[in-house]
């Protein structure tokens, strides 16, 4: 339990929709840790309205930084509302200056936050922050400010709340606009208060919601329909959109509450969306999200949780974090709508329609014709030099990369197999000064790029910095960048295998429980295999080249469905 007794806290809450919900976990871990204190939340008024029924908020307090708490006097006004509660402790989510001096002057003898922006003077207990180097998502982030105050665990995935008032409320709404109670609904939010730069083009979010219209209705006979979110200043951007549609929808950009827009999200079945707001109220009510990213960093502020999908087109200047593009916003301009239709079919679990508009023509494959789909759900993790492209030693130049025999078409048939694509890659050359962070990011942007031109896009790529050294938990063979996959994109461990060319990748994947296999083209003698023995890291299979491992997964995948299927049966009859 947290030292001294709390009968009264205040928390600052972060000033974003989008952060205040990442936050939302942390105020229920202070809740764990302190149950009987009185929990006052400061915040600015819309996002006061996320948290209007929030359970462990006993008073919301509005800080209303454009009317009477703007200037000086409105904040000196502030710090005098505050010094009369008289609070035990104040603990700081928002990372500004002047949250901590609000405290201070209003006399709070605890006040807790994240030794940010030099406001240390003015924090009774300051926390050191994540270094530079080091990515953490957001909901981390603030759960992590109160480890040091005795809070254990993980986080859950964020939580909030809506009455049945309010959705009822929502489905008269929009029964009006010809969306009824049995429809399936797609959301998209076009969007983004922060800026042009965060917005994936208007007219693909239209032509990929009607595709979905169309594939949805044929695929399970339910009227589809579509509702198009945004805040005030996008009403035009709306309309545009739903002109676009052929499909029924309606347009609630600019003409919601916070709480109607919750419900409004609430009642979607998927949402499409930039990195918004919106996107992290669907997460918290358990709608999967797939999520455009360009600019932002996506291993920080994705949808937290399960079910959810990142489309994104790596580009050597992500993540930016600029709000409007200085060239050809390439970021957002390369991701295309059979990515986006494809990731909210994935999401939702629906077949594609084959149709000569939406069906991709699979590649050949040998005499196994189930193989196309045989890969769903599965995951292989793959390393990079020495696997993917030739070992050049330390690789910092992207124009040197180049891809082995083999690999472009072997990647391409995991693709179309259904098979999502993971390079873990230790990359010490950053730790040890050989190359920068910004030379790694090309080397990879050029690796994205060949393959995508084979139909090979890979979904993600993790990599570590660090010196061996450092002690790291990232660097193969620890899990580290396996349990972020995992967590990021909502892998199955158990439908995955691990491609690598050395014996650390053998290790990691007998580490994670993946399915290994060694590519050698050199022949593995008494001693080598004596070796692979004694570290107890023998493969599953050792092949010469991609090509040889694509074909043994494509085969082992079917027999593992198989047995998957005959175990089920099994079981039923034994119940």
């Amino acid at each position: 339990m947290p030292s001294g007794t709390i009968n009264s806290l205040l928390v600052r809450g972060p000033n974003w929709l989008g952060d205040a919900v990442m936050c939302e976990p942390a105020l229920r871990g202070l809740k764990r840790l302190w149950p009987h204190a009185n929990l006052s939340l400061l915040v600015k008024p819309a996002v006061a309205e996320l948290f209007k029924t929030h359970p462990t908020v006993d008073r919301l307090m509005i800080y209303d930084d454009r009317g009477r708490h703007a200037g000086l006097t409105g904040k000196w006004s502030l710090a005098g509302e505050l010094r009369r509660e008289q609070f035990d402790m104040a603990l700081l989510f928002q990372n500004a200056f002047e949250a901590a001096l609000l405290a201070y002057l209003a006399g709070i003898p605890r006040r807790y936050g994240y030794a940010t922006d030099g406001r240390s003077l003015f924090l009774s207990e300051p926390v050191a922050p994540p270094g530079r180097d080091t990515l953490v998502h957001q909901v981390h982030y603030y759960w992590n400010l109160l480890k040091p105050l005795g809070l254990t665990g993980d986080p859950s995935q964020p939580e909030l709340s809506l009455s049945l008032e309010e959705e009822q409320s929502m489905a008269k709404r929009l029964a009006q606009s010809g969306i009824e109670e049995s429809d399936l609904v797609i959301g998209i939010n076009p969007g983004s208060t922060y800026g042009a730069a965060k917005r994936w083009l208007p007219d693909r979010f239209a032509q990929t919601a009607d595709r979905l219209c169309r594939t949805m209705q044929d695929s399970h006979g339910r009227s589809t329909k579509v509702v198009v979110l945004g805040a005030r200043g996008e009403e035009r951007l709306g309309r545009d959109i739903a002109t676009g549609l052929t499909a029924r929808s309606a347009v609630l950009s600019g003409a919601t509450t916070i709480r109607e827009l919750m419900a409004a999200v609430k009642r979607c079945a998927v949402l499409i969306t930039n990195d918004t707001g919106p996107m992290h109220i669907a997460s918290a009510f358990r709608v999967p999200v797939v999520a455009i990213f360009g600019p932002t960093d996506w291993r920080t502020t994705s949808p937290y949780g399960t079910g959810h999908s990142i489309v994104r087109h790596p580009v050597d200047c992500t993540p930016c974090l600029l709000r409007e593009c200085p060239i050809d916003h390439r970021c957002m301009t390369g991701v295309s709508v059979d990515q986006v239709y494809e990731s909210v079919l994935n999401v939702l679990k629906v077949e594609k329609l084959e149709s000569q508009e939406t069906a991709r023509v699979p590649l050949k494959t040998s005499e196994h014709s189930n193989i196309p789909t045989v890969l769903n759900g599965y995951t292989i993790f793959l390393d990079r030099d020495g696997t993917l492209n030739e070992d050049l030693g330390y690789l910092k130049s992207a124009a040197d990369l180049k891809l082995l025999p083999g690999v472009a078409t072997g990647l391409a048939r995991l693709k179309t197999s259904g098979a999502r694509l993971v390079v873990v890659t230790n990359q010490s050359g950053i730790g040890r000064g050989f190359f920068t962070l910004k030379d790694l990011e090309a080397v990879h942007a050029r690796l994205q790029g060949l393959l995508e031109q084979a139909d090979a896009a890979l979904d993600a790529i993790y990599f570590c910095p660090h010196h061996p050294d450092d002690g790291c938990h990232c660097r193969k063979p620890d899990r580290g960048m396996v349990d972020r996959a995992v967590v990021e994109l909502q892998l199955d461990l158990g439908r995955s295998y691990l491609i690598g060319d050395h014996l650390r990748d053998i290790q990691l994947a007998r580490t994670v429980g993946a399915k290994a296999i060694l590519i050698t083209a050199r022949p593995v003698d008494g001693q080598a295999g004596e070796t692979l023995r004694g570290e107890q890291a023998i493969p599953d299979l050792i092949a010469k080249s991609m090509t040889e491992a694509v074909e043994w997964i494509l085969k082992d995948a079917v027999k593992g469905e198989k047995g998957r299927d005959e175990r089920e049966k099994r079981d039923g009859q034994h119940v």
